[in-house]
């Protein structure tokens, strides 16, 4: 399938599907073209800095208004915080192996797993952090999401994101951006799908300040596709979902309403392909800070310190010289949920898997494994090429809740903590060349023993 789009991050846009249907020179004419109706979709107050404003004039055949009243309706696996089953945030490292993709068709909102959040929907502050398994389209089935934006990141499986505004298919190790209010349905390309969701509750996803870095770099803003307007024209019976306040709501609808002709805006849906993220890395020695990686963020009001920021680690050339090249061990006020779409990460071994999640809340120390980190400090220091290797972060200013569903998955790994037992004392008076045979021996034996002893007492408390 071979889509066009418009480029460009946060441009103000036209595009029309019939000719003519844009109105020259106003918004809202008294009778639009082709007996359209002329709405307004707001993403942020009326009111705000013209540099943050987000807005778009729709033409559409039916306004949006021309629904059945919303009631609510359960979903078993998605949350939004304050979550009404709440256990407390853990300060333990936390980690899950992939989600199985199930054999009864689920399409991707039915799909959704929550697996952490912080802040409250209500306060439009603050990410709900989600994977997603489908193994269906969205039939008859349409769905917008007024507590936040929705940044999919697809892991296995290619999807095509049926929005209000015009189509986006998305691959892995592409991105796409729903913003808050729009409508979009999902069609898999694939006989099933596997993802991450972010749900950003605060203000829109940007690109990060590249401060000394200059103009270019980064994520560039030209590689941002939006897409151009395409209309459904279908009556039947369909149902409109939303996520309001923390809880799903359905509406009957006689037509579909992704029924807008032509739009013109700066408020709309987006792709990314994270290939053509430029990485930024050092060409001396030592391990920059990841923060280098950051392709989108979403401010908080206080500068620098992030609602979210989404991170990726891509395939990269690794040359420090004199220097522990994997991410070094880290306690990090920012909370971080991880993710892994394809290869390795070269501070975890193979427990942490494509479609894979960790989670390290503020404070709660993280680094390379015991394996990492010895076979890091040995390496020969020549230029390597990282190559098929593509994790992510959401990072955080809050700290995130996990969910008693994401607690009691059976792909919970309560094992984690013992990738970090096996590392060794290696503290000696002695000269750094001198052999630490007899050490490592003893670290060995004492680790095993250590190993037995946490794993009765996890038990134990468990119980």
């Amino acid at each position: 399938m071979t889509l066009e789009y418009l480029s460009g991050f946060g441009n103000e846009f036209a595009t029309e599907a019939l000719a003519d249907t844009l109105p020259k020179g106003q918004n809202s004419p008294q009778r639009p073209a082709h007996g359209l109706y002329a709405e307004q979709l707001s993403g942020t107050a009326f009111t705000a800095p013209r540099s943050e404003n987000k807005r778009s004039w729709l033409y559409r055949i039916r306004p949006s208004v021309t629904h059945r009243p919303f009631v609510p309706v359960m979903h078993s696996t998605w949350a939004s915080t304050p979550f009404d089953n709440p256990v407390s945030p853990s300060p333990n490292q936390l980690r899950w192996s992939p989600t199985p993709i199930p054999r009864a068709p689920t399409d991707f909102i039915d799909g959704i797993i929550t697996m952490a959040g912080g802040g409250d929907t209500h306060s439009w502050a603050g990410l709900g952090v989600h994977v997603y398994i489908a193994s269906k389209s969205m039939e008859k089935k349409y769905f917008y999401n007024s507590d936040g934006e929705m940044l999919i990141v697809p892991q296995e499986g290619r999807l095509l994101l049926r929005t209000e505004m015009g189509d986006l298919e998305v691959s892995p190790t592409e991105i796409a951006v729903i913003p808050r209010g729009i409508k979009f349905a999902v069609d898999l390309l694939d006989e099933q799908a596997r993802g991450y969701v972010c749900e950003n509750y605060g203000a829109p996803f940007t690109l990060p300040d590249l401060g000394p870095i200059g103009a270019n770099g980064l994520a560039n803003p030209r590689d941002f596709l939006t897409p151009v307007a395409k209309y459904e024209d279908i009556e039947g019976e369909f149902e409109l979902y939303t996520k309001f306040g923390g809880t799903l709501w359905s509406a009957y609808i006689k037509h579909s309403p992704l029924d807008v002709v032509g739009w013109h805006g700066n408020y709309a849906p987006y792709k990314y392909d994270l290939n053509r993220f430029m990485t930024i890395n050092t060409v001396s020695f030592d391990h920059c800070d990841p923060s280098i990686f950051t392709v989108l963020t979403s401010p908080s009001g206080h500068p620098g310190i992030a609602n979210i920021d989404f991170v990726i680690f891509p395939s990269r050339w690794n040359v420090a010289n004199n220097t522990f090249r994997p991410p070094y061990f880290h306690r990090n006020i920012m909370s971080e949920f991880m993710g892994l779409i394809k290869g390795g990460y070269d501070a975890k071994g193979k427990d942490f898997a494509p479609g894979g999640a960790s989670l390290h809340n503020c404070m709660s120390a993280h680094g390379p494994d015991a394996k990492s980190f010895e076979g890091a400090s040995s390496a020969e220091l020549e230029p390597h090429y990282m190559d098929g290797t593509l994790a992510f972060m959401f990072e955080s200013k809050f700290i995130m809740q996990p969910t008693a569903h994401a607690l009691n998955m059976k792909t919970l790994q309560k094992d984690y903590y013992h990738c970090w037992l096996d590392l060794k004392k290696n503290f000696s008076t002695k000269p750094a060349d001198v052999p630490l045979l007899e050490n490592a021996m003893q670290a060995v034996v004492e680790n095993e023993l250590e190993k037995a002893e946490m794993d009765a007492a996890t038990e134990n408390y468990e119980r």
